[in-house]
């Protein structure tokens, strides 16, 4: 029954739900409850540390009910999305209702899309990885699957990674550093595992090509069948989705960096140079990303096995909590910079 947890995961897009179907002041209610209500919770429900046995690790990597969690958010997100679009055409919405409404939809492809994508990113099974691609579409960041598992993962907490944020580096800052960097580091990466196979640039095999022409057809298919408004709003819910990413990756790595060896290479990676969060709320509601030390440290553990280290950066809020402050750089640097390990900081 434990494991039923998760199904709380969906709250987030009941929650847009309501707004489409009730309207009014209820198309806020995604974001009132992911930056507001879920805060006050975290201060009230219990922090957990603890780790699976060994038989239950075995017994939950077998059980296909986790992964049929993770798939079900591709109708979700295609659902709302799809629904949201289309009822242009026949509901009227006032400009605060398409406000909520698009940053509410934001959310849902931000922790339902992108989040779910990037746990079967790292699947070993092909069909996985195609779903993972799938839910990036929505985000218009198919890009994500080439530079986060070829390139972050190899230089997470070093200066060569733009999803790191840096010591004193505000999340504004940050958004323009990361998404840029990390588009450009995806060609970078695709370039070289073509040159690597020893194919042309100009070859099916680039994946960044077919990332390009899909997103492009998927604005372009909307325009066509569902008018220029619709267009817009699949942008600003994807830009919405994708700040929503990027808020995350800045709180995930802020100041944390790894320092380099006799040898002038950096230390390897581990469950150090990431931010640890065991509020529960927070670990139901993404798929346990909030363990995130581990999920580097062991990049290959599907979400229900990911365990919590003593030695990792603990973070002194939920993720959810620590977003909202991140929003204020001067309260973030005053709360975090403290909290860096005296040897990583600069």
């Amino acid at each position: 029954m434990k494991d039923l947890k998760y199904v709380f995961a969906y709250i987030t897009p009941l929650g847009a739900v309501m707004g489409l179907w009730l309207q009014g002041f209820w198309v806020f209610f995604t974001p009132f409850f992911a930056f507001i209500l879920v805060p006050l919770l975290e201060t009230i429900l219990p922090i957990a540390k603890q780790n699976l046995s060994k038989e239950e690790l075995i017994s939950k990597d077998k059980n296909k009910f986790f992964n049929v969690l993770l798939y079900l958010n591709i109708p979700i997100v295609y659902g709302l999305v799809g629904y949201f679009l289309w009822s242009l055409a026949f509901r009227e919405y006032t400009l605060t209702e398409l406000v909520g409404l698009t940053i509410s939809l934001g959310i849902v492809v931000g922790a339902n899309g992108i989040n779910v994508a990037h746990e079967l990113g790292h699947r070993k099974l092909r069909f996985e990885r195609t779903f993972g691609k799938i839910l990036l579409l929505p985000a218009l960041y198919m890009h994500f699957f080439i530079e986060h598992n070829f390139g972050h993962h190899l230089h997470a907490a070093t200066p060569q990674d733009p999803a790191t944020a840096k010591y004193n580096q505000s999340v504004y800052s940050f958004w323009f550093s990361s998404i840029k960097g990390q588009y450009i580091k995806a060609w970078s990466i695709q370039k070289s595992l073509l040159e690597r196979a020893k194919l042309p640039f100009l070859s099916s095999k680039n994946d960044m090509f077919w990332y390009t022409l899909i997103q492009f057809g998927y604005l372009v298919g909307v325009y066509l069948f569902l008018g220029e408004l619709a267009a817009g709003l699949a942008f600003c819910i994807a830009l919405s989705g994708v700040l929503l990413l990027e808020t995350i990756n800045y709180i995930e790595h802020y100041g944390l960096k790894r320092n380099k060896t006799a040898s002038g290479r950096y230390e390897r990676i581990s469950e150090i140079h990431s931010w640890n969060s065991n509020h529960v709320l927070g670990r139901i509601l993404l798929y346990e990303l909030t363990r995130h030390s581990d999920h580097h440290y062991r990049a290959h553990k599907k979400f229900q096995l990911l365990e919590y280290h003593d030695s990792s950066p603990q973070m002194p809020f939920g993720y959810t909590t620590s977003m909202v402050l991140a929003l204020a750089p001067p309260l973030w640097f005053l709360v975090m910079n403290t909290l860096i390990p005296v040897a990583m900081r600069p």
